[in-house]
Formats: structure tokens, C-alpha cells, sequence
């Protein structure tokens, strides 16, 4: 059981739910949130024991219990299951993965997509494979391998990305999705160093939001063919747990489908711009 990661868990998402939320009334409060008794009594476990969850005095809640205290805590099924898995981890804990990357077939994938940007990213967001129109989609992103790192710490994501902020807690939160192990060393070096570089991610790490990437839009400010709004899907690559396979479209006859032709156009004609060499991020360690 995962103790100190489930009691920073708990505190963090009690503070996100409103009492109006649950029908209750606010009144005057010092901090944000549900108090540890609101929390409780909606869960139907005594104050005590609650309080002895958080402070990481508890250490075997029960599957009835959690399910309570998702239902309190408005837990959505991502979230849930993520606080059964700081109790009950689903494997043994791990120093560090051996280094990803995607395998051939699926870079061949990509490179069929010519008019269809699509990546590859692993665990920890690192860029893993990436095709032509991807490639110049992404030009922002220079020798940067690493997704959340380049988020936070790349000034041009800010211009590229017009919802900087939705989209990056959406990074933070799918990077803590991607696994709970508190002692993984590459998760504990990578979080560690974006905490102190970059006061946005510490307090959106803080927040413990938990949400895998899935479907929907995204609006981009390319530096060549200006605003584009472009639709994703991201898939799960079986063969490869922990990666995930991101591609992106535009509706057909919009202006966003005629920037990605513009964008294609240009890449095919190794603008130096663009890069256009390759299929795989330069450097991704």
C-alpha cells in the first residue's frame, strides 16, 4: 500500500469538492473543501478513522470503504480505480522501465498517415515516434523529447497551444495516470525536477487529478499557417503497455484541413523551417 501518496491523495481531492456538491450548506471556512468529518459521514466511516487515512495511520481500508470514499470524494471511474490501486497496487513496484521506444510496425503506421499527424508518446510523455506531418505539426517542439517537460518548460508551448492551461493539467494528469508506484525512480527524478523548474506544474501536481488522455479537440497556433483547430483520438498500443498512439484530424473542407495540407506541402519540400528528416524524435532518452 502506497501510504503517504494515498494520504496526499485524499487531502488533495477532498479540498476540490464543494459542499454545495453534496447539498450541504458552505458556511464560513478557513480552507477550501470538505472537512475530514463531511467526508465521514458521507462516506459512513467515524471521523477517526477517516483522519487516521489521512494522516497514513490506516493501512488496510476495504474495497467497501473505498468505494465510499470515491462516492464522497466525486471520484470519477479513472480516479477510483486509481485510489484502489494505491492501496492494492496491481504489480510490483518498479525501479524504472527499461528504455522505451516504439516498435518498427508501429512507426511503419505512422509513416502510411501522410496527410494525418500522429505520435507516439510512453509513460512518462516521452516523444517515442512521430510521422512527416506530425513532425512539422510539432516543429515548436526543436530537439525537446519529452511532452510534459517541453510543456512546462518550452516558452513556445504557450504560443502554440491557445488553451496553454487546459491542456497542459490534462499532460499532468494523465502523466500521474500512467502509474501510482511511488518509487519509481525516472517518475520521482522527472516530477522532482519539473516541481522546482516550474511553479505551474507543482501546483497542478498538487491537485492529484488523475485522467488518461482519451478524445477531443485541441486549438494550436502553428508559426507558419497560424490557427487550426484540430480534433485527436489517443489508442492504448497493446503491445506495448504504458504507450499510447495520438492522431490527430481536421474536418474535412475546413481551415484547419487546409492548413495541414498547406503543412504537408511544406514539409514534403524540406522547408528548413521544418523538420522533415526521420520518423522517431532526434534524442529520446
Amino acid at each position: 500500500m502506497h501510504t503517504k501518496r494515498l494520504s496526499e491523495f485524499l487531502r488533495a481531492r477532498r479540498a476540490l469538492v464543494r459542499p454545495e456538491d453534496h447539498e450541504m450548506p458552505a458556511g464560513p471556512r478557513r480552507t477550501p473543501g470538505l472537512r475530514r468529518e463531511e467526508v465521514a459521514v458521507l462516506a459512513g466511516v467515524s471521523t477517526d478513522y477517516y483522519v487516521r487515512l489521512e494522516q497514513g495511520r490506516e493501512h488496510n481500508p476495504s474495497p467497501q470503504v473505498l468505494r465510499a470514499l470515491a462516492a464522497a470524494l466525486l471520484l470519477k471511474d479513472e480516479e477510483a480505480a486509481y485510489l484502489r490501486a494505491l492501496v492494492d497496487p496491481p504489480h510490483p513496484p518498479r525501479s524504472g522501465p527499461a528504455r522505451e521506444y516504439a516498435g518498427p510496425h508501429l512507426v511503419a503506421l505512422l509513416d502510411t498517415w501522410a496527410d494525418t499527424p500522429a505520435l507516439v508518446y510512453g509513460r512518462y510523455l516521452d516523444l517515442l515516434a512521430v510521422n512527416t506531418l506530425g513532425e512539422a505539426l510539432f516543429s515548436w517542439l526543436g530537439g525537446d523529447s519529452n511532452l510534459i517537460t517541453a510543456m512546462f518548460l518550452n516558452p513556445a508551448a504557450r504560443d502554440f497551444y491557445r488553451d496553454w492551461a487546459v491542456v497542459a493539467q490534462g499532460c499532468v494528469a494523465a502523466l500521474r495516470a500512467a502509474d501510482p508506484a511511488p518509487d519509481d525512480r525516472r517518475l520521482r527524478e522527472l516530477v522532482g525536477e519539473l516541481c522546482v523548474r516550474s511553479p505551474d506544474f507543482a501546483r497542478m501536481w498538487a491537485r492529484h487529478e488523475v485522467r488518461a488522455k482519451t478524445a477531443s479537440t485541441k486549438r494550436f497556433h502553428h508559426p507558419l499557417v497560424g490557427d487550426l483547430t484540430l480534433g485527436f483520438e489517443t489508442f492504448s498500443v497493446n503491445s506495448a503497455p504504458g504507450q499510447h498512439l495520438v492522431v490527430y484530424r481536421a474536418e474535412p473542407g475546413s481551415a484547419a484541413d487546409r492548413s495541414l495540407a498547406l503543412l504537408g506541402s511544406l514539409a514534403l519540400t524540406d522547408s528548413p523551417d521544418l523538420p522533415t528528416e526521420g520518423h522517431t524524435p532526434h534524442d529520446h532518452s
